[in-house]
């Protein structure tokens, strides 16, 4: 069975939304995109790379699917992981309005029974069933306790506007940090692996 893994940029106070550019997602008037630039480092290169060795399926959200689908099939250079991966791997798109996915092989999932059909395809996968970006299909999965490992590239910036990956109201849940490093651009890597819901006390009792 494969593994449900998420792998996210965000900022340090929690922003997901465009790190690639500019145009890659204006929703809600987001002036921001591409934030990302400028933190870009060979040390996060080696850590995508180490992550796209694991993929053995993506699963990716509508909207996160079109923007990959109008630039991966364009920058498919050889020998680097995350083209080949996306191009050649299988992506399965969770969406109740997609229904003939132009940039193969794919599959979308029915969004009316998504749950069930993700555990489908985990059972026949192996490695890892990968999302990345994916805004709202990733806290759909994390307020399903769907999600069995966290990458966090956290970027030394803040915003102060944007789609969040945590929003208000999300699920009290603890992680185990499992692995963490530093780039010298000063992005941090965090994965975490959930432990249960949150616990509470009193500092000192």
């Amino acid at each position: 069975m494969a593994e449900l893994t998420l792998t996210t940029f965000v900022t340090l106070d929690g922003v997901m939304q465009a790190p690639g550019g500019p145009d890659e997602d204006r929703s809600d008037g987001f002036e921001y995109g591409g934030w990302a630039a400028p933190y870009v480092d060979e040390g996060m290169g080696e850590f995508v790379t180490e992550v796209f060795g694991r993929a053995g399926a993506f699963l990716l959200g509508r909207k996160t699917y079109e923007i990959f689908a109008g630039y991966w099939p364009e920058h498919d250079e050889p020998g680097d992981p995350v083209a080949g991966g996306l191009n050649r791997l299988h992506k399965y798109v969770a969406s109740t309005t997609l229904k003939e996915p132009a940039w193969g092989p794919a599959t979308v999932l029915d969004g009316e029974h998504l749950q069930s059909e993700i555990v489908r395809v985990k059972d026949a996968l192996e490695g890892e069933l990968q999302v990345h970006g994916s805004g709202q299909l990733a806290q759909w999965l994390l307020a399903r306790d769907l999600v069995d490992e966290i990458n966090l590239l956290v970027f030394p910036v803040v915003l102060g506007a944007g789609r969040r990956l945590f929003p208000t109201g999300g699920l009290p849940t603890a992680y185990e940090q499992t692995a963490s490093r530093a780039t010298p651009s000063g992005m941090t890597i965090q994965t975490y692996r959930q432990t249960g819901r949150a616990t509470f006390g009193t500092v000192g009792a």
